[in-house]
C-alpha cells in the first residue's frame, strides 16, 4: 500500500511539473485524456450476426423478449408465470463474448425529429442522451449473452436487467455532430454468478467512416422475472488468446471496485498524504492572527466549496421509467450529467468540455412518482479542471426525508486555468479528498 502511496505521489509531481513547463495549459487535456476505445477486432469480423437495426428497433425487441407490452400502466403487468422457468447455473451453456456482440445505430442523418432530441444549439450532440442509450444497449448485451436452452420457444425471457454501476466513461476529442449517425457496440467482457460486465463503444460517422467517441463499462445484474431475487447468467468461456485477456481483465476491474470501496474516504480516515493536504489547507485558510473560533479567510483566485454548487428539484413522470415502472438509470445519469455541466460552466464561465466519468453508483431504485433532488458540487480543481461531484436525492413528499440513490463524478476541462475551490468544514474536506481522489483516477495518476 504504501509503495502505491509513493508512487501515486511521485506520478503526481511528475504531472505538475510537465504542466508547469508548458506555455499553454488547455493541451494537458489532450495529453492526458488519450484511452483505448477500439473494439476487439476478433468480435468484429465473427461470423456471429450481430447487427441489431436501430435502437427503437433493439428497444421494441427487448420489450418483445420480456413480454412487456406498450403504453403506461401503474400497476405493471404481472410476469409471476414465468418464475417456473427460471434456470439453474448448471442448466446455462458457456458463451462466448462474440455471441454478445452487437451494434446498433442511432440514425441522426436521417431522422429529423431524432435530431431534436440529440442536438444542442451550437448544433453538436447531447452526451446526455448518448448515456441513455448506452444504458439500454449494455441491457441489450445482456440479452445477447443469455442462452436458455430449455426455455420453450413461445415463453417470454424470465429474466429483469438493472445497472448496479457504470465504470469509466473516457471521452476522445472527436467533436460528436449532432445530425450524423451514431453506432453503438459492445459485448459482455465478464461474468459472475448473476453479474455481467458489458464493454460499450460509442463511434460516429464523419467524412465516411466511423470515428470514436466514448467507451463505457457497465455492470449489469441479472435478476428473476419479478425483480425479487439475483438470476444466474451464462458462464464465459474465451473463445482465443484476447477474449482470455479481457476476461482476466475484467476480474482486475473487479478487484478494483472491491478495493476502492473498502478503500472509501467515507469509510476509512485519509491515508498520510492526504492528511498533511488537509493541514496544509488549515493553514492556508486560517488566519495567524486571531485565535477566534471557526474564523476562515479566502486566499486571493479562490472560492469556497459552499459558495460553487447548483441544484435542481426534479419531478418523475413515467415517461422517464424502465420495464419495471422504475426510473431509468439512463434517464438519472443524463440528469445529473446537464445538470454537473451547467455547474461546471457556470463556475469556469466558459464552456468546458467533458473529459471523463468516473463510477456511477445505483444504490437504490427510484420510483416514477418521486422528487428528484440534484445537486452539483465542484469539489476539486487543479490548472484548468474541474472535478464535480453530484448527489441525487429522492425527497418523500409526505414526511420531508431524502435518501441518497445516486453519486455521479464528472472531470471537465477548461481552456485556460480555473479559480481554486478551497473546503471550509472538515465535512467539505473530505469531498475535496475524494474529488482529488476521483480526479487523480481519472487523468490516470492514481490506480488504486
Amino acid at each position: 500500500m504504501l509503495r502505491s502511496l509513493i508512487g501515486a505521489q511521485k506520478c503526481l509531481y511528475l504531472f505538475n511539473r510537465t504542466v508547469n513547463n508548458l506555455n499553454n495549459v488547455a493541451p494537458v487535456a489532450s495529453m492526458l485524456s488519450i484511452r483505448h476505445y477500439a473494439p476487439p477486432t476478433h468480435i468484429k469480423q465473427s461470423a456471429v450476426p450481430n447487427d441489431s437495426g436501430t435502437m427503437a428497433q433493439v428497444k421494441l425487441e427487448m420489450m418483445e423478449r420480456l413480454g412487456l407490452d406498450g403504453g403506461y400502466q401503474p400497476v405493471p403487468k404481472s410476469r409471476e408465470h414465468l418464475l417456473k422457468y427460471q434456470p439453474k447455473l448448471e442448466d446455462l451453456p458457456a458463451r462466448a463474448m462474440q455471441d454478445s456482440f452487437t451494434s446498433a445505430i442511432i440514425p441522426l442523418s436521417t431522422n429529423r425529429s431524432l435530431q431534436d432530441k440529440y442536438v444542442t444549439y451550437l448544433g453538436n450532440v447531447r452526451m446526455g442522451r448518448l448515456l441513455e442509450d448506452m444504458d439500454i444497449f449494455a441491457a441489450w448485451c445482456c440479452h445477447k449473452h443469455l442462452m436458455v436452452p430449455q426455455l420453450p420457444a413461445d415463453v417470454h425471457l424470465p429474466y429483469t436487467f438493472v445497472t448496479i454501476l457504470v465504470d469509466r466513461i473516457d471521452f476522445s476529442n472527436t467533436l460528436a455532430s449532432g445530425t450524423e449517425d451514431i453506432r453503438l457496440s459492445g459485448h459482455v467482457s465478464w461474468v459472475g454468478t448473476s453479474s455481467m460486465e458489458v464493454v460499450v463503444w460509442l463511434e460516429q460517422m464523419q467524412n465516411g467512416s466511423y470515428r470514436k467517441l466514448t467507451r463505457a463499462l457497465f455492470l449489469m445484474a441479472a435478476r428473476n422475472a419479478t425483480n425479487t431475487t439475483a438470476a444466474p447468467v451464462n458462464p464465459i468461456k474465451p473463445a482465443n488468446e484476447e477474449e482470455v485477456m479481457i476476461l482476466a481483465g475484467g476480474m482486475d476491474r473487479k478487484r478494483r471496485r472491491q478495493l476502492i470501496c473498502a478503500q472509501s474516504i467515507f469509510k476509512v480516515e485519509p491515508n498520510d498524504p492526504e492528511q498533511s493536504l488537509m493541514y496544509e489547507l488549515y493553514k492556508r485558510t486560517t488566519p495567524s492572527d486571531t485565535m477566534e473560533l471557526n474564523k476562515r479567510i479566502l486566499p486571493p483566485n479562490c472560492r469556497w466549496m459552499s459558495d460553487s454548487y447548483q441544484m435542481s428539484t426534479i419531478p418523475s413522470f413515467p415517461e422517464n421509467r424502465n420495464h419495471h415502472n422504475r426510473v431509468f438509470g439512463g434517464f438519472l445519469m443524463r440528469t445529473a450529467l446537464e445538470i454537473s455541466w451547467a455547474a461546471a460552466v457556470l463556475y469556469c464561465k466558459t464552456r468546458p468540455k467533458l473529459e471523463h466519468i468516473a463510477d456511477i453508483s445505483f444504490e437504490k431504485p427510484v420510483s416514477v412518482d418521486s422528487f428528484i433532488k440534484m445537486t452539483a458540487y465542484v469539489v476539486y480543481t487543479k490548472l484548468n479542471y474541474v472535478q464535480i461531484m453530484t448527489v441525487a436525492e429522492v425527497l418523500d413528499t409526505h414526511t420531508g426525508n431524502q435518501v441518497t440513490t445516486n453519486t455521479f463524478y464528472y472531470t471537465f476541462s477548461a481552456p485556460q486555468t480555473v479559480t481554486e475551490v478551497l473546503p471550509r468544514s472538515y465535512h467539505e474536506t473530505m469531498w475535496y479528498i475524494q474529488g482529488r481522489r476521483k480526479f487523480e483516477y481519472s487523468m490516470g495518476l492514481n490506480k488504486t
